[in-house]
C-alpha cells in the first residue's frame, strides 16, 4: 500500500472561492482529501526578495488593512466547512518571509497560539499539523511546534538546526534512509519537493508524480494554489496536469489519498 497526502500551501483571507473549486472538485468529486494550509492572519503587503507581492495575495485588491484573518473571508470559511474534503492546517500566521526562522521563544509561541485560535474562532476543528512558511524553522521553532502539533509537515530537516536532544533520532532516520520520523508524540514529514509547480516541466510532471510515489510508503505531494492563476488569469494546460493527477490517485490499485489526521488515526505504521 502506498499513501499521498496532497498539501496546498497559502490558503489565505484574501484566497477566491472560485479558485479553490475549480481546482479541486475532481478531488472532492472521488471523495480524496485535499489538505490545505491555511494562514491564520495574512499579511497583505508580504513581498519576495525582489520586492514582488507574494503570489498567495492574488485577490488583494482596494485598500486592504495590514492584515486579514482567515475568518473575515466568511464566503471562503462557509466553502470549506460545507465541502468536509478539505482538512486544515495552520501554516505560520502572518506568513512573513522566513517567518519562523527566529529565536525569540514568547514571539514564536504568540504566533503559533494565536493562529490556532484565529482558525477556531472561524470555525474550524483545532489544527494537529503545522506547515512552517518557506520551509525554514530555527531550533526554537521546532521545539514550539513539537510543543503544540501532532504532525510538522516541512521540507526538509537539517542537523545544525535540530535540538540537540533530537540528533540521535535525526541519525537514526538518515541511517535508514527514512523521508519521515517523529520526536514524542509529533510526526515529522519531508516531501520530495513541490513536484506540481508551474517552475516545473508540465509534460513530464505526472510522470515525476508516479516516480515519487511509488519510491516510498507515504508521500507529501505539495503545491500552491495561486500558481494556477498567475497575473489574474488561470494557467489551463497546469490546471489539466492537476487533474490528471486526480485521476491517477483515483485509479491506482494500491494507492490510498490520506489527510493528515487519517496520518494520525490509522497509518502510523507508515512512519
Amino acid at each position: 500500500m502506498h499513501c499521498v497526502i496532497l498539501r496546498d500551501d497559502d490558503t489565505n483571507g484574501l484566497t477566491p472561492v472560485d479558485c479553490l473549486e475549480r481546482l479541486y472538485r475532481p478531488f472532492l468529486d472521488r471523495n480524496l482529501p485535499v489538505n490545505l494550509a491555511v494562514i491564520p492572519h495574512v499579511r497583505t503587503d508580504v513581498t519576495m526578495p525582489d520586492g514582488q507581492p507574494e503570489g498567495f495575495l492574488a485577490g488583494n485588491r482596494g485598500n486592504r488593512p495590514p492584515a486579514l484573518t482567515v475568518g473575515s473571508n466568511r464566503e471562503l470559511v462557509d466553502y470549506l466547512r460545507a465541502n468536509r474534503g478539505f482538512n486544515l492546517a495552520q501554516h505560520g500566521y502572518h506568513h512573513d518571509y522566513f517567518e519562523f526562522d527566529r529565536s525569540d521563544r514568547a514571539e514564536i509561541g504568540r504566533r503559533l497560539d494565536q493562529g490556532a485560535r484565529l482558525l477556531s474562532e472561524a470555525g474550524f476543528p483545532a489544527p494537529q499539523t503545522f506547515v512552517a512558511p518557506y520551509d525554514r524553522l530555527s531550533r526554537v521553532s521546532l521545539q514550539e511546534v513539537a510543543r503544540r502539533f501532532a504532525v510538522l509537515s516541512t521540507g526538509w530537516f537539517e542537523l545544525r538546526r535540530l535540538p540537540l536532544s533530537w540528533w540521535p533520532r535525526y541519525a537514526l532516520k538518515k541511517m535508514l534512509k527514512r523521508p519521515h520520523w517523529r520526536i514524542g508524540r509529533t510526526l515529522l514529514l519531508t516531501h520530495p519537493g513541490c513536484l506540481l509547480s508551474c517552475d516545473r516541466p508540465y509534460r513530464t510532471m505526472l510522470a515525476e508524480i508516479k516516480a515519487a510515489v511509488e519510491a516510498r510508503p507515504l508521500t507529501v505531494l505539495v503545491t500552491h494554489w495561486w500558481e494556477y492563476f498567475r497575473n489574474q488569469r488561470p494557467d489551463p494546460a497546469f490546471v489539466n496536469v492537476l487533474h490528471q493527477t486526480a485521476d491517477y490517485l483515483a485509479q491506482q490499485p494500491g494507492l490510498k489519498v490520506i489527510s493528515f489526521d487519517d496520518l494520525l488515526k490509522d497509518n502510523l505504521a507508515l512512519i
